[in-house]
């Protein structure tokens, strides 16, 4: 774990967002969201992730990690990721209920976990060590107009 290094987009990030607690029920298109938005509730990756893109521009759809990793309108695969590109996990290779993060630079994500409770970012070797994370499917990076 480590705090965000100069000039990647997580240190442009409000404090609101970095004491956004992990709430699972609270995923895209959830009743909760709904009624609340914001993050100040909670989130889970999925609702999280989404969030700090719309800070800076991109917004996408409340889609679930399988209806992301399945678009091709709004988002293209990529293999070498930049910043703000969106980064799935899982422990093996499907891509329902894959975790979701954002790459923040220097190859950092920026996520939400239970096991953490508030956002962290890991190197990506920290998710390869473990069962529920060890899987990097790819990254997704929103087309340009997104939102």
């Amino acid at each position: 774990m480590r705090t965000p290094g100069e000039g990647e987009p997580a240190v442009d990030l409000p404090e609101g967002i970095w004491a956004t607690p992990y709430v699972g029920r609270r995923f895209p298109g959830s009743r909760s969201v709904a009624e609340r938005p914001g993050l100040a509730d909670g989130a889970n990756c999925q609702f999280f992730a989404y969030e700090v893109l719309r800070h800076f521009g991109p917004r996408l759809p409340a889609w679930r990690s399988s209806d992301l990793w399945d678009d091709t309108v709004l988002t293209e695969w990529v293999g070498e990721p930049r910043p703000l590109d969106l980064a799935l996990f899982n422990s093996g290779a499907q891509a329902w209920g894959a975790h979701v993060g954002v790459v923040v630079g220097e190859g950092g994500v920026l996520h939400l976990c239970a096991e953490v409770g508030r956002p962290v970012i890991w190197p990506l070797g920290e998710f390869a060590r473990r069962e529920r994370y060890r899987t990097l499917l790819g990254f997704k990076r929103p087309r340009h107009g997104a939102g």
